[in-house]
């Protein structure tokens, strides 16, 4: 099997299908691609849309961190991904969607918008990554990177406002779901794989951190992705983490 994966450097789609293809045994290679510069060059290589994860594998063009958990479940069933029953698979897609839907975007409109404001974070973002050009380069002249990313993912303050206020609401989504066992059980599946690396990429703020560290949701995120890349030091204005605070 020819498996190459086109990733940008610590994206949570990204890292949830590094984490299925180790689950599932299948041998990769990785292309590390900058923000923004990535939509061209997915196009370039014939992607019929410009998102990560974006993976070729066997010749076949697959984008899109759901569409390519089933094409993995299709190649190689076992170790699977979704349960075999009907009820405990329904559950478990649809934790998935929600993942996919509803959690993925607030993190990242989050972690833009405090980028924006401090890019020295960038680099740590970037650890492990082989971008073709210096790291420490990269960092120096991604201003407009940074500035288009945030335009793109509307990561305004009103939004991350907004996200800040819902956040509590999606962590005790993914609490319930953990007692209820579909999530975090002995056998990962597609949702845990599809929450955990937003879940992680969170904590690698440290305005959130406190919120979700000590509860299921923070469990489930040092389990199933332990060593997420990055650090944001405190920088959310105090009134904005209010409602995250009350909760936690």
């Amino acid at each position: 099997m020819n498996a190459r994966l086109y990733v940008i450097p610590a994206s949570h789609p990204s890292i949830s299908i590094e984490l299925m293809l180790r689950h599932k045994g299948i041998e990769f290679k990785r292309t590390d691609l900058l923000p923004v510069i990535s939509k061209g060059v997915l196009r370039g290589l014939g992607f019929p849309r410009n998102t990560v994860p974006a993976m070729k594998i066997d010749g076949d063009r697959i984008q899109g961190s759901r569409q390519i958990a089933r094409e993995l479940e299709r190649l190689r069933p076992d170790p699977p991904l979704f349960p075999s029953d009907p009820e405990q698979r329904s559950a478990v897609e649809e934790a998935e969607r929600f993942g996919d839907q509803e959690l993925q975007h607030p993190i990242r409109q989050i972690l833009w918008w405090t980028i924006k404001r401090d890019r020295s974070s960038l680099r740590s973002y970037s650890e492990g990554a082989k971008l073709g050009l210096p790291i420490g380069l990269a960092v120096k002249t991604a201003a407009p990177i940074v500035a288009a990313s945030a335009r793109f993912n509307e990561a305004n303050d009103a939004n991350v406002k907004r996200d800040l206020e819902q956040l509590p609401g999606l962590l005790q989504r993914i609490d319930d779901w953990i007692a209820a066992g579909v999530l975090g059980g002995e056998q990962l599946n597609a949702a845990d794989f599809q929450i955990a690396p937003s879940l992680g990429l969170a904590l690698t703020l440290e305005d959130l951190r406190p919120a979700i560290e000590g509860r299921p949701a923070g469990e489930l995120a040092k389990r199933v992705v332990p060593n997420y890349p990055g650090h944001t030091p405190p920088i959310l204005p105090a009134e904005w983490l209010a409602p995250l605070r009350a909760a936690a």
